[in-house]
Order: structure tokens, then C-alpha cells, then sequence
């Protein structure tokens, strides 16, 4: 799997790399980025066989949020005949392990994923990347990773576990952090098994019963804000993991702009100070995306395709960030001219290597204003 194949002719100054499962932990997680959820109970092996989406790479099939309960016993065998799909495309040839999107099931319970697990054949494990654990808090995430330790012993493979952190006590204050230190101390003992943190935008802002409009981002939410503030702050402390953005709910399709050049304009000035772009819903992603980057999050939830280009082409790197991260990662100490401003090499290293494994999943660009020729698809 590699990035931006829906635009194969775009000119890079750095190739993003390929990628699969069983790429190093380290890089995989900042592989990610736009991670599209689907219901468990849709059959996507055509769209995956044939491609029909150039820009996934990453995808969750659930059965919790977008699945009835009543429907998951169904969404189980559909989620296995997706498997089953795959591995004769692949055995007859229509179908290349290379051109596998990085697939996860979001479980609805430990219960069910016991059970969902205990359906999985030795062969179909190839394919699959990991489980999304929903609601995950300090009580019942010990039990989510003692069964992926468990699959994982059984498989002889790696299987990763993605935690989304969207629970009513770290919503509410009182409880926040001793609920976040109890998670972080479950995720410590299982580190080298945790790909990514998953954040609930949704499922915080239905605490407070706000919604954030169409022309406001996530950030300004001051309740569901405040909970991001204190999940960053726990988790990516010296990039010790990747947490990725809430999903933004918001699209609108204009198809006679596909592909139409837009002027060269510098995207974030032009984003936050909120000068028109394409319209109200992908300029709202993309402003919320620029925030997303500034606070530390990496890649989002996404869940609908024409998010897609956006997410994962603001992911690559300009020529001039990764220069700069290029030459604070090789200077011993002390303070050098970089490309806009002073690098001070023991301060940015962190930045820096964030900067340089998102160059490698998502490739470097020349500059601010490439990042529309990358979309490739307007609207």
C-alpha cells in the first residue's frame, strides 16, 4: 500500500514509501492517517478488489456505532466472507497483497470480540491488521489486550489494538486523569501491541449536548477541547504514541471540480483566516486538519471517501519542514539557522522525528501551496 494513488502522476520531492501490516510498529503507526469507517455489515471486497477508492489505505469495519446490535451476528459472517474474498482474489491473481488497505474490526464488546475472533481462520490473519476497541477505559481495557496477546500467541502474527478513548469519565473533569493514567498504565504493559489512539469527538460532545457547526472545528468546543487538551497531554509526551483527530461530519461533493486547478494559494493563511476555498465542508476539514497538526494529533477518523485526499495530502511534509527536521536530526547540539527561524536541536528533536516518519508515510512536497495539486480531486 503506498499514499496519494489517486493522483500517481503528481511530481514529489520525496516518494511516500510502501507500506503493510508488517511494516516496523514505529513507522506503521504514522501510516495510518485518513481511516474510514464502514459498517460491518456492507460487503466492500468488490470496492477493495477493484479499487474503486485510490485513496484508502486504511479501514474499519464496526460493529458497534454503525451496526445495529441486532445486526452484528450477521455483520460477523459478512466480515468473514469479506476475508474469504480477499484471499481467492488474491490466490486467482486479480488481486495483489501490495493493493491491501490496512483493515481493522471495530469490536462491539470483549464479548464480542472473543467470539468475533474465535470465527477468524489461520489464513485470513494476513489480512487483517488489527481490532478498534470502543469505550475503552481503565476497567475494561486490561481484558481487550489480554485476548489480542492471546490471538496474537495463538496466530503466531501480529495483530494490533487501536483504543478509542471516548468515555463519560474522561468527559467529565472530576474523573479525567485519574481515568487516563489508569488507560495509560494498561497501554504501558502492552506498548509494542497499541498501533494508534483513537480519540471520540462525537461521543464527548453528546455529554454536553453541543455539536460543532459546519463553520466552527473541533477546537472550538471548550467541553470536548478541554478533553483532547488532557488525552494529548498524557499520550504523545515525547511522541511516546500516535493519537489521531476526531472524525469531522461534514461533506459536500462537487464533481464538476474534479480536478480543476485552483490558484497557488498558501493554504493554512488562507484557511484560518477563512478565505474560501472549495466549500463551507472540505475548507472546515481542512482548516480543522491544520489545528489537528499544530496540537499534535496524528491522522483522523474519517467517514465518508471524499475525505480521503484531504486527510491523507495534508499529511505530506513541505520541502521546507523536512529540511529542517533533516538537519536537526543530524546536528549534535546547540542552536542553527533553519529554513525560517532558529532550530534549536534538543527542543525540536521530537518534532523532527514526527516530521521525518510523516515524510517517509506521506512524502515531501515543495510547498505550502502543492498541497492542492496533491488533492488531485476539488470538491
Amino acid at each position: 500500500m503506498r499514499h496519494h494513488q489517486y493522483n500517481p502522476d503528481y511530481a514529489f520531492v520525496k516518494e511516500p514509501i510502501d507500506f503493510n501490516k508488517y511494516t516496523d510498529r514505529s513507522l506503521l503507526q504514522y501510516c495510518l492517517g485518513a481511516t474510514m469507517y464502514m459498517p460491518g455489515t456492507k460487503d466492500f471486497a468488490e470496492a477493495i478488489i477493484h479499487k474503486k477508492y485510490a485513496g484508502l489505505t486504511s479501514m474499519v469495519m464496526c460493529f458497534e456505532d454503525a451496526c445495529k446490535e441486532e445486526d452484528v451476528p450477521a455483520a460477523e459472517v459478512n466480515c468473514i466472507a469479506l476475508m474469504d474474498a480477499l484471499l481467492a482474489a488474491l490466490d486467482d491473481g486479480t488481486f495483489k497483497y501490495e493493493d491491501l488497505p490496512l483493515i481493522f474490526f471495530r469490536v462491539r464488546t470483549v464479548e464480542q470480540f472473543k467470539h468475533f475472533s474465535s470465527m477468524l481462520k489461520p489464513e485470513q490473519i494476513k489480512l487483517i491488521t488489527g481490532f478498534n476497541f470502543p469505550k475503552f477505559n481503565a476497567e475494561n481495557g486490561e481484558a481487550y489486550f489480554a485476548h489480542l496477546e492471546e490471538l496474537n500467541d495463538k496466530f503466531g502474527e501480529i495483530l494490533y489494538g487501536m483504543p478509542i478513548i471516548e468515555d463519560r469519565s474522561v468527559a467529565f473533569k472530576e474523573s479525567r486523569l485519574q481515568e487516563l493514567i489508569g488507560i495509560k498504565k494498561i497501554l504501558d504493559a502492552h506498548r509494542n501491541l497499541v498501533l494508534n489512539i483513537r480519540t471520540g469527538g462525537t461521543d464527548f460532545s453528546s455529554c454536553f449536548g453541543v455539536r460543532r457547526g459546519i463553520n466552527y472545528t473541533i477546537y472550538d468546543i471548550m467541553t470536548v477541547r478541554d478533553c483532547l487538551l488532557d488525552i494529548l497531554n498524557v499520550f504523545t509526551r515525547d511522541n511516546e504514541y500516535t493519537v489521531s483527530g476526531p472524525v469531522w461530519e461534514y461533506f459536500r461533493v462537487n464533481k464538476s471540480m474534479k480536478f480543476k486547478k485552483l490558484p497557488g494559494y498558501s493554504l493554512q493563511d488562507t484557511l484560518l483566516q477563512r478565505r474560501p476555498i472549495v466549500n463551507e465542508a472540505v475548507d472546515g476539514l481542512m482548516r480543522e486538519l491544520i489545528l489537528d497538526q499544530a496540537n499534535g494529533f496524528m491522522g483522523k477518523t474519517c467517514i465518508h471517501p471524499t475525505h480521503l485526499n484531504y486527510i491523507n495530502g495534508m499529511l505530506a511534509v513541505t520541502k521546507e519542514e523536512y529540511e529542517d527536521a533533516y538537519q536537526i536530526l543530524h546536528t549534535s547540539g546547540g542552536v542553527i539557522k533553519g529554513s525560517k527561524g532558529m532550530n534549536e536541536i534538543g527542543p525540536h528533536k521530537a518534532w523532527a522525528e514526527k516530521i521525518y516518519q510523516r515524510s517517509q508515510a506521506y512524502g515531501v512536497i515543495e510547498n505550502d501551496a502543492s498541497y492542492l495539486d496533491l488533492f488531485g480531486v476539488v470538491g
